[in-house]
């Protein structure tokens, strides 16, 4: 589970903690088993303090301008090869629960996508791989930081725990 924590103000004008738990979007996959996804927050254009926002998000991708911070678990790929696995299932579960984001993912070729967006991610925990377009690939660990910039890529986890990685979508122009 991911703790959210969000501040705000109240109607005196005193800094308050408005909500503390686990973002409402907050999703324990079904067909995946060890998936999850949490979107912690997004904002619109032009960002500003706001009540959560989190709850009417349309797509899970942003528009030049806006960001989404979100976690993602990824299972280990030992998941995917299980045999009890579906993967239509799997993928109407994810177009269902990510618009938007889902549907850039290709079919024929498990996990890679592009974003139109610069993305930060941190590894809070496990190990996962940034599997670039082209053979490159780098191995993150727990305190690593990635900065995607708009590239056609996948994240694999290799080994047999699970990674969860934090990341800050931001939606960019000029991008492919």
């Amino acid at each position: 589970m991911v703790r959210r924590v969000v501040t705000g103000v109240s109607p005196s004008g005193k800094p308050v903690i408005i909500s503390d738990g686990e973002p409402p979007r907050t999703r324990q996959y079904t067909h995946t088993p060890g998936f999850a996804r949490s979107v912690v927050w997004n904002t619109a254009a032009p960002a500003a303090p706001s009540l959560d926002p989190t709850e009417s998000l349309k797509s899970f991708v942003p528009a030049p301008g806006e960001t989404i911070a979100l976690t993602v678990t990824f299972p280990p790929a030992s998941v995917y090869a299980d045999p009890a696995w579906d993967p239509a299932a799997a993928a109407g579960e994810q177009l269902e629960a990510t618009p938007g984001l889902a549907e850039l993912f290709e079919p024929d070729n498990p996990g890679m996508h592009t974003t139109p967006t610069v993305d930060y991610g941190v590894v809070l925990s496990g190990e996962i791989v940034l599997d670039l377009d082209g053979g490159e690939t780098a191995v993150l660990k727990p305190g690593d930081i990635v900065v995607q910039n708009a590239t056609r890529h996948a994240w694999r986890n290799n080994g047999t725990e699970p990674a969860t990685v934090f990341f800050v979508l931001m939606g960019a122009s000029g991008t492919a």
